[in-house]
């Protein structure tokens, strides 16, 4: 019972970001929405992490199965995908390569800067 209780809020939470989605009119997905209203649910304390803990753990679990419908969808429509291919190959490559280039200077940055504040303290 205590997972479906906190299956609950992650959906209620997800509602919220679709509620957000359709009042603004802004060209982000409700999914963001109801990321940063997690994250600062989580950060202010009004949702203790111990509310969301298990069920965001089981869907984290579960995650690559849940791409199982996205990957039939590309098979079902492979005629119409086939003749883009190769972009869509060079495209995804180039965006993962500058996506993992970015985070370990994010990354590195805020090592640096980690350690930089802690000489000070």
């Amino acid at each position: 019972m205590k997972i479906l209780k906190q299956f609950g809020i992650i959906l209620l939470i997800t509602f919220l970001g679709e509620g957000l989605k359709s009042l603004l009119p802004l060209p982000i997905p409700a999914s963001i929405y109801g990321m940063v209203i997690l994250l600062t649910a989580l950060m202010s304390g009004v949702l203790k992490l111990e509310s969301v803990r298990e069920a965001g753990e089981f869907l984290i679990e579960i995650m690559p199965i849940l791409f199982v419908p996205a990957a039939v969808g590309l098979l079902d429509s492979w005629g119409e995908f086939q003749p883009i291919l190769i972009p869509a190959i060079v495209i995804t490559v180039v965006i993962t390569v500058l996506v993992m280039a970015v985070t370990g200077q994010v990354t590195q940055v805020m090592i640096r800067h980690g350690k930089v504040g802690s000489r000070h303290e």
